[in-house]
């Protein structure tokens, strides 16, 4: 399709029929899924399948991240008609993606959100397609690890976040979304030594292993720098980028539900993550998104180009 038959084009969440390629449909129009892909559970000849996993009820302030997924998509429409800026490829163009939908659950079943997310997640892997999760609040990182893990063994993690998530709770069928990385690490779904923690400026003493650079370290140093060293710790291992939207200052995100001063720009994290190119990534997510409060859907948009970087960095990877 071409930009002059954007006239006859609408929905193609469901009419369209490549799997590749750009999207003329109009911006502010039709039906929303991330990045006009096509809603499809047929995982045949796919590469990549974007999936929502809307769950927020294992946040510890302020609620609304379970509306992340369908902002993301919508906000995701302004990026539709371009190949993602900064790369030397288009992955929209060369790589087969489909947005796969929500994950189902029973909101009434907390406990059982655990395995349901482990499985949905596992499904994905299973048929040989690399996963990029939209949230819901950072708890779901937990049980994606899980899946990661018993797929490729240790993960090595990058975070991008305020907060570590490492504070210490043995009790693993509690459901908060601050101590998930924590379980995560002990459980040995993560490889710490070969995991790295970016954008914190909150205090927690253990680390766990874990390298940080704080949020203080990126502005003292440059964007090249801070991805240099996250591919020096975690070399050529099978990696999970997981991107909380808090690790951007509450300018760049308000529509987050833990914000903190003082954190990354939108620029610098663009530029670290396309400093990534060339990690072994086997999947990503991007998770507290929070709609009620978010001014003017701005923290929507930079989730969307988040979940668009991290496609690309998979195929970055695909192409090797």
């Amino acid at each position: 399709m071409a930009l002059e038959d954007a006239k006859n084009t609408s929905d193609e969440a469901f009419t369209r029929q490549s799997l590749t390629g750009p999207s003329f449909e109009n911006t502010f129009a039709g039906a929303t899924s991330f990045l006009r892909r096509r809603y499809s559970r047929d995982l045949t000849g796919v590469d990549i399948a974007v999936t929502g996993i809307a769950f927020d009820q294992a946040v510890t302030n302020r609620p609304g991240t379970r509306l992340g997924p369908r902002a993301i998509r919508e906000a995701s429409a302004l990026q539709s008609p371009d190949a993602p800026y900064g790369w030397p490829f288009d992955v929209l163009s060369e790589r087969a993606i489909v947005d796969y939908g929500d994950m189902p659950f029973d909101y009434a079943a907390i406990s059982d959100i655990h395995a349901r997310i482990a499985a949905h997640v596992g499904g994905i892997l299973d048929a040989g397609v690399a996963p990029v999760v939209l949230g819901g609040d950072h708890y779901i990182s937990y049980p994606i690890l899980r899946a990661m893990a018993d797929r490729f063994g240790p993960i090595s993690l990058i975070q991008f976040d305020a907060h570590s998530d490492t504070w210490a709770d043995d009790d693993f069928d509690r459901i908060d979304h601050g101590t998930g990385m924590y379980k995560a690490i002990r459980q040995g779904f993560v490889e710490p030594a070969r995991s790295v923690q970016v954008g914190i400026r909150t205090t927690n003493p253990d680390t766990l292993g874990v390298t940080i650079i704080d949020a203080a370290e990126v502005h003292a140093g440059s964007p090249s720098d801070v991805a240099a060293r996250i591919k020096d710790v975690v070399v050529d291992r099978p990696a999970y980028v997981s991107f909380d939207i808090d690790a951007l200052d509450p300018a760049f995100a308000p529509g987050t539900g833990t914000p903190v001063w003082g954190g990354l720009s939108s620029a610098q994290a663009a530029a670290i993550l396309r400093g990534l190119g060339g990690i072994n990534i086997r999947g990503g997510d991007v998770v507290e998104v929070s709609p009620p409060f978010d001014t003017a859907g701005i923290t929507a948009i930079a989730g969307a180009h988040v979940a668009t970087e991290i496609l690309s960095l998979l195929g970055w990877r695909m192409r090797s």
